[in-house]
């Protein structure tokens, strides 16, 4: 009994140790810094790889109250006034809308921010990965941004929603 005990105990060790030996699976985890216009941070997103898709989790401070469009875009860069950050992030070509149709890979539901202009979310999108490689992935070859829109998204309209000017933006970057 005595042995069988130290066994387990060393079991559960080399366990433990091959686990923390062992490199991590590449993007797992990915973040993006929110910034306005103006350059100044106003939150942040974090992003983690799940077997439903990438659950991202929404932090942002002193955004204008109301409904507010939340997409993936499809270039990984936010010069102001972000149109650097391209079109919706949409590897399956689809058309625009998640009432419409499919969407594109980056629609997203909007955001609804109180009056306070604080908020904290979960999101997931079960289109994109982070896993590199895949056609899906936000880690392609010119990578992805987070752009809030000025108003909410209608979920129908081509290409984007007549969610207005994009007043926030976040390079995509593993973690």
């Amino acid at each position: 009994m005595f042995a069988l005990k130290h066994l387990q105990t060393a079991g559960a060790a080399a366990l433990l140790v091959a686990a923390y030996c062992m490199p991590a699976a590449a993007a797992d985890l990915a973040t993006a810094q929110l910034k306005d216009r103006s350059g100044k941070a106003i939150g942040d997103v974090d992003l983690t790889q799940t077997p439903g898709g990438v659950l991202l989790r929404v932090s942002v401070k002193g955004l204008a109250p109301g409904e507010h469009a939340f997409h993936i875009h499809a270039v990984g860069k936010c010069e102001a006034p972000f149109d650097s950050a391209g079109g919706h992030f949409n590897p399956g070509s689809h058309k625009h809308g998640i009432v419409a149709g499919p969407g594109h890979a980056g629609d997203m539901p909007n955001l609804h921010v109180p009056q306070s202009g604080d908020l904290m979310v979960e999101v997931l999108n079960t289109a994109i990965t982070l896993e590199k490689g895949k056609p899906n992935s936000v880690f392609d070859a010119d990578g992805s941004a987070l752009v809030i829109h000025a108003k909410a998204d209608d979920y129908r309209s081509d290409p984007a929603g007549n969610a207005g000017d994009r007043i926030a933006c976040g390079v995509v970057q593993e973690k």
